[in-house]
């Protein structure tokens, strides 16, 4: 993808889109022409790798930052003129500033196995009716609640040095801007947010004797975050006033806002397919009954005060590891030549993708193997054999999804949008549709970084939504 626009557009006002996912990031430019066409370009990409480091597992703020900084500094040589700038990235996982303005420590990532068995913990003493009611958030011990009582156990030092906690978009932005604030939309995958107030459950904060004063002014959507220190403008060779923009901060959040659009034919729902798969609709209000809770659905934010009502599913991650065992193991094979394997492949066997040995981080060949052993399931004889049993049972639980979703809608689904990077997986598309007996399309692949730099666009004035846009040039 070039990384530069045609002469016609390089004089025009540039939204930057810094998207970070679990495995990559890359900084994105979009430019909205005369005729309200968005054109988007890819300015740099970069590895985001997690580190283990003594007993913890870490994500390497530090370089992915740096790649950040890099990302802009090559958009600013390509003759490209900064309007804003919004960032996006995966869910729960934060950073602590100390009293200084620094980082105390690498955030942990999400995957650190210290958090495991905490949510038995907390519920042994609390109605799980009660909190969902509030809070209206799938319980999984990844969520920010259980880390930071793991923190509070086991490292509270750490907490005692915080003046401010940050998610990973409000980090980064933190350091563009030197303000700190908590973006709506990624505040909610915390398991601490009202559902109904859409702000922190200061209730339950104080209930955990958590230190209240860390929890700072939650921000919506389009709401301008400050400007890039003289610093960052300096490093990225700016001379100018550049806005850092709160977007749906959350990727998802980002990605929905750019695909759910209003259907009169059909209830249409949305799967954003990467290393998790996040099955939902997007509405008005949360769904808090006991039924919601019980079915795994969660309610996060989006835009516009909208409610994405959700489940979190394993994702493309057992594929990615299957990929990475083999290379390991020096066999190396491409997505795309895994999945055409796939397909030729014949074998019915079906695993639950949501059964927790399946969020190991460990070869994933054996542990798909262990799993059918111990259930008395076929097992896989080939590398096309395995892929295709991931990717039919991961069809299967999304029809299994959509069938729980329709539970509590007037009207039954009858249309996905996957978007994401597996919405390339055309067998995995295939079979959901058959699986689920619905029409399946792929929405654009670039979904994420559409959401971010619209909603920079809107709160520019630019546009006023995205039925504005003539299409999207990439």
């Amino acid at each position: 993808m070039p990384t530069c626009f045609p002469d016609t557009l390089t004089d025009a006002p540039a939204y930057i889109a810094v998207d970070f996912g679990g495995g990559s990031g890359r900084v994105m430019a979009g430019v909205i022409d005369a005729d309200k066409a968005l054109h988007i370009r890819e300015i740099h990409r970069f590895t985001n790798r997690q580190v283990r480091c003594g007993n913890r597992l870490y994500w390497d703020f530090l370089s992915l930052y740096a790649d950040m900084i890099e990302g802009l500094r090559k958009a600013v040589a390509s003759g490209l003129k900064i309007r804003s700038i919004g960032i996006d990235t995966w869910g729960v996982d934060f950073g602590l500033i100390d009293g200084d303005g620094n980082l105390v420590g690498n955030p942990i990532c999400y995957r650190d196995e210290a958090v495991e068995g905490l949510p038995d913990d907390f519920f042994a003493t609390r109605s799980r009716l009660e909190h969902y009611a509030v809070n209206g958030t799938q319980v999984m011990a990844i969520n920010t609640l259980f880390r930071l009582l793991d923190l509070k156990r086991n490292a509270s030092s750490l907490l005692g040095a915080a003046k401010h906690l940050l998610f990973m978009p409000d980090l980064f932005s933190y350091f563009l801007t030197g303000k700190p604030n908590n973006e709506y939309t990624i505040a909610t995958t915390s398991e601490l947010i009202n559902a109904k107030t859409r702000d922190w459950d200061f209730d339950l904060i104080d209930q955990l004797g958590l230190p209240r004063e860390v929890f700072g002014e939650i921000v919506q959507p389009g709401t301008s975050r400050g400007q890039l220190t003289a610093r960052v403008a300096k490093a990225i060779g700016v001379d100018y006033p550049v806005n850092v923009i709160a977007v749906a901060s959350h990727d998802t959040a980002s990605a929905v806002f750019a695909t759910a659009q209003p259907d009169s034919d059909a209830s249409v729902a949305w799967l954003s397919s990467g290393t998790w798969s996040l099955l939902g609709i997007d509405l008005p209000q949360p769904i808090l009954t006991e039924e919601a809770r019980l079915a795994g659905f969660t309610n996060e934010g989006g835009a516009n005060g909208r409610i994405r009502f959700l489940q979190n599913i394993t994702g493309l991650w057992m594929l990615q590891r299957l990929i990475a065992a083999w290379e390991e193991n020096g066999k190396p094979i491409g997505i795309v030549q895994l999945i055409e394997e796939a397909e030729a492949a014949d074998i019915d066997t079906i695993v639950d993708v949501d059964d927790p040995v399946f969020a190991s981080s460990g070869n994933m060949e054996s542990i798909i193997m262990d799993y059918c052993r111990r259930n008395s399931l076929r097992l896989p004889a080939s590398r096309g054999e395995i892929a295709r049993v991931v990717i039919m049972s991961l069809a299967r639980r999304y029809a299994r999804g959509i069938r729980q979703l329709n539970t509590f809608l007037d009207k039954p689904v009858k249309k996905l949008r996957i978007m994401g990077g597996g919405s390339r997986n055309k067998l995995l598309n295939r079979l959901t549709a058959e699986c689920a007996g619905i029409v399946v399309e792929a929405a654009d692949a670039e979904a994420t970084a559409i959401g971010n730099i619209l909603i920079q666009a809107i709160a520019d004035g630019k546009v006023a939504s995205r039925a504005d846009l003539s299409a999207v040039v990439s």
